[in-house]
């Protein structure tokens, strides 16, 4: 078995923690309100996974993901996702020049953090193509494999108003997000200072982002993630959490066609452990369970027929099962 590590001391508790303060105090100098879609990414980073967001168009998605990278001190490509795209638009090329021969001309997907906007407006084999790459970490260029920058971070993001022109993401490839984040209109309050205070008037640069980390030290905090202690309790929460989703024994348990798969069991697990410590605690309480369990099943539930006409959705249903178990 396995050696467990000795658990992380309050001193890198507080080191992380300060990091994670700092660099959402340096995101909210150009990104308005939003915090828990700022929290939600910053605990997906910690986790090593990867974010699906929801949300209509001119909200700030990608802006959003810019400002993390530059606040990491990592590199950051966006990639506008189309019907037309290919697979080697994302991976790369092997080109001939004459007088040079053969050489490889990596394509976008080669950075820390990439955007993958509007991901479903591509055809299932660039989805797939982009998938694959975030689960093994590299991709392959005609015979050679290239392992890909770590951090590797994706962020994808889809336009849930238009159905026309769009390849919705199978199940079985959304499973694979560890978080699916839902973007939405700011605050009235929020949106007069942005009114005031955007990129249309002003430029990038000029709201003066610093990086606060880098990504020597994101992987350092990764490691920390995987240390935090969680007690047999909270584990046998967590085991709960997932089993009633294919049990099915609770209010509205009958819109759920199929439940969770073993992801996010250890979604769950990992994901609490990351906002335990980006909340100054090497141990993990039921409140953190429950703070990412809405971002880590929503988009695991596949729903039956009778939910969309009554109206169900899935955080409607996450919610009945927060209430139903009774936490440790």
């Amino acid at each position: 078995m396995r050696k467990r590590d000795e658990r992380v001391s309050a001193v890198e508790v507080r080191s992380c923690a300060d990091v994670v303060s700092r660099m959402k105090k340096e995101i909210s100098k150009i990104v308005i309100g939003q915090e828990e879609v700022v929290d939600g990414l910053i605990c997906a980073i910690l986790c090593d996974g990867h974010v699906l967001i929801e949300g209509v168009p001119g909200i700030a998605k990608t802006l959003l993901i810019r400002a993390l990278a530059d606040v990491s001190g990592c590199s950051s490509k966006r990639v506008q996702f189309t019907v037309d795209l290919l697979p080697t638009d994302l991976s790369g090329i092997t080109s001939y020049t004459p007088g040079k021969g053969f050489e490889i001309i990596k394509g976008p997907i080669f950075t820390n953090f990439i955007i993958a906007d509007e991901i479903n407006r591509s055809p299932p084999k660039t989805q797939s193509a982009l998938l694959e790459a975030m689960q093994e970490k590299q991709v392959t260029i005609g015979k050679t494999t290239f392992k890909l920058p770590i951090p590797f971070f994706v962020m994808a993001n889809e336009n849930p108003l238009e159905q026309s022109g769009v390849y919705p993401l199978p199940e079985a490839q959304v499973d694979r997000f560890l978080f699916k984040l839902i973007m939405t209109y700011p605050k009235i309050d929020d949106e007069e200072k942005i009114m005031e205070d955007n990129i249309t008037l002003s430029k990038f640069e000029d709201f003066c982002i610093k990086g606060v980390t880098s990504p020597a030290e994101i992987l350092k905090m990764q490691s920390l993630t995987k240390r935090v202690y969680s007690s047999k309790k909270i584990k046998s929460y967590i085991l709960k959490i997932v089993d009633i989703t294919r049990a099915k024994d609770f209010e509205h348990g009958s819109c759920i066609a199929w439940g969770a798969s073993p992801r996010a069991t250890i979604g769950l697990y990992i994901a609490s452990k990351a906002r335990a410590l980006m909340n100054g605690r090497n141990f993990v309480i039921p409140k953190d369970v429950r703070d990412v369990a809405y971002s880590v099943l929503r988009h695991r539930l596949m729903l039956t027929y009778k939910a969309k006409v009554g109206g169900i959705s899935s955080d409607n249903i996450v919610s009945g099962i927060l209430s139903k178990l009774r936490a440790p």
